[in-house]
């Protein structure tokens, strides 16, 4: 991951989470969140909702960044989520990234996957689409 960590660009939900972009030098930004008080579920695990508004951060990061490939200043409004939880969120750094499947005109297809220690172990992944609108 890279050392410059930042919150620019993110909602304010994503500062209240304390969720940075940690790498934003690839196709799809990688997001963290640090485990802490405000993300804890039952002891020892982590928030579905914490963990759904992580996975809803990393598709607007990755979502934002190709707006700005198309050099667009589009805005976006979520129209549908669906998460899978496939395993539990032990309390330690979580990480999630969005992949933008397809972008037309009006609509994005996004898809965000969450993970801690192993990226090919998924603790919950997202689909998700959105409206573009031009302001």
């Amino acid at each position: 991951m890279a050392d410059n960590k930042t919150q620019s660009g993110l909602p304010p939900y994503a500062r209240a989470l304390g969720i940075v972009i940690s790498d934003n030098s690839g196709p799809a930004p990688v997001i963290e969140m640090p485990f802490n008080d405000k993300v804890q579920g039952r002891p020892g695990y982590l928030h579905g909702g914490a963990i759904s508004g992580l996975l809803e951060m990393a598709a607007v990061a990755a979502i934002h960044k190709a707006l700005a490939e198309r050099s667009s200043d589009a805005s976006i409004k979520q129209v549908n989520v669906t998460v899978d939880f496939m395993r539990g969120g032990l309390t330690k750094t979580t990480y999630a990234a969005g992949h933008v499947v397809r972008m037309g005109r009006t609509m994005a297809n996004v898809e965000a996957l969450a993970w801690q220690d192993d990226r090919e172990k998924p603790i919950s992944r997202a689909q998700m689409h959105y409206l573009i609108t031009t302001q």
